[in-house]
C-alpha cells in the first residue's frame, strides 16, 4: 500500500525532526524494519518510509512489530512507496548512509559532520538520511541522488553494522546536532536553527528533472553518446552535489537546457 508523504503540520519547536525522513530502501528483514522503528522513537524523531520493501505487508509482520516494541506508532505510520525517487519528493537535502567507496558520488562527511550540515537545512525544508538494503546496501544511482554520502567509522576488521543499528547511530548524532544548535541559539530545541545562505535549495525531484533535461541537451548537441555514456553524467552529478543547487540555479540549467534543444531541432521538426 503506498501512503501519501505529506505530513501534518505541528510546532515550530519540533520542526527539525518533523521535516526529517528515515527513508529504509528495500529492506529485507522485518525485524530490522520494526527495530528502525524503535531507533526513531528513542530519539526523537516518527517518520519512516520503506522503499519496496521485500516483505509484502511488512509493517504487520510480528517480527517487526515485537522488535518495535513501544515505538508501534512510529510503525504504524510509516510510509510505503515503490521508489526512492518518491520517497525523496520535496525533500530539499538528503544523506545517503554507504561503507563503499564509490568513484563517484556527492561530498562524503563522517555522520558527526553530516548532522552538523543537516542543521543550516532545518529550517528550510524537508530532509532525507537514506539507508540501503542489509545485503547489498544503496546502489550507485540511490547515492547520486543525495546530497551528501556518509559513512560510520567502524572495526576495519569488521565493519558491518546491522541496519538498525545505523539508523540508531545517525538518529542520535542528528539528535545530538539538532540539540546543540538550539542551545547555542538559546532557544527551545530547533525553534530557531539558522537558516542557510541565500536562496531556498531545490526539491530533490526538481534537480533530478533537471538532470533528465540537462542530459537530454548534451545528447542532441553530440556532446554526450547515450551508447556509450562512459560517467558523464555520474561527473556532472558530483559538480553539482558538491556546491548544492538552489531552486533558482536549476531554473537557469534547465533554461540553458532547454535552448539547446530549441537550437539543435531540425528544421521542420515539431515539438
Amino acid at each position: 500500500m503506498t501512503h501519501s508523504l505529506s505530513s501534518p503540520p505541528v510546532p515550530a519547536v519540533f520542526a527539525g525532526f518533523a521535516a526529517t525522513r528515515f527513508i529504509l530502501v528495500e529492506p529485507s528483514h522485518p525485524g530490522n524494519v520494526g527495530a528502525a522503528a524503535r531507533a526513531l522513537k528513542t530519539m526523537g524523531f516518527t517518520r519512516l518510509v520503506l522503499v519496496a520493501p521485500r516483505v509484502s505487508g511488512v509493517l504487520a509482520e510480528p517480527e517487526a512489530l515485537a522488535m518495535a516494541s513501544g515505538a508501534t506508532d512510529v510503525l504504524a505510520a510509516a510510509q510505503v512507496v515503490p521508489t526512492l525517487a518518491e520517497a525523496l519528493a520535496g525533500v530539499q537535502w538528503s544523506m545517503a548512509l554507504t561503507a563503499r567507496s564509490r568513484e563517484y558520488g556527492p561530498p562524503q562527511l563522517t555522520p558527526k559532520t553530516a548532522a552538523l550540515e543537516a542543521c543550516t537545512h532545518a529550517a528550510q525544508g524537508e530532509m532525507a538520511l537514506v539507508f540501503g538494503n542489509e545485503r547489498t546496501g544503496l546502489s550507485n544511482e540511490d547515492v547520486e541522488r543525495c546530497s551528501v554520502r556518509a559513512h560510520i567509522p567502524a572495526n576495519p576488521a569488521y565493519s558491518s553494522l546491522n541496519l538498525a543499528q545505523a539508523v540508531q547511530v545517525l538518529a542520535y548524532e542528528l539528535r545530538a546536532a539538532f540539540s546543540s544548535a538550539s542551545a547555542a541559539a538559546g532557544s527551545p530545541l530547533l525553534s530557531s536553527l539558522p537558516a542557510s545562505v541565500g536562496s531556498a535549495w531545490a526539491a530533490s525531484d526538481d534537480i533530478e528533472r533537471m538532470y533528465v533535461h540537462l542530459e537530454q541537451a548534451l545528447i542532441a548537441l553530440a556532446f554526450l553518446d547515450p551508447g556509450h555514456p562512459k560517467k558523464l553524467m555520474s561527473r556532472l552529478r558530483q559538480l553539482f552535489a558538491r556546491s548544492g543547487l538552489e531552486a533558482e540555479e536549476v531554473n537557469i540549467v534547465r533554461g540553458i537546457a532547454k535552448h539547446i534543444l530549441l537550437k539543435t531541432k531540425p528544421p521542420g521538426a515539431e515539438g
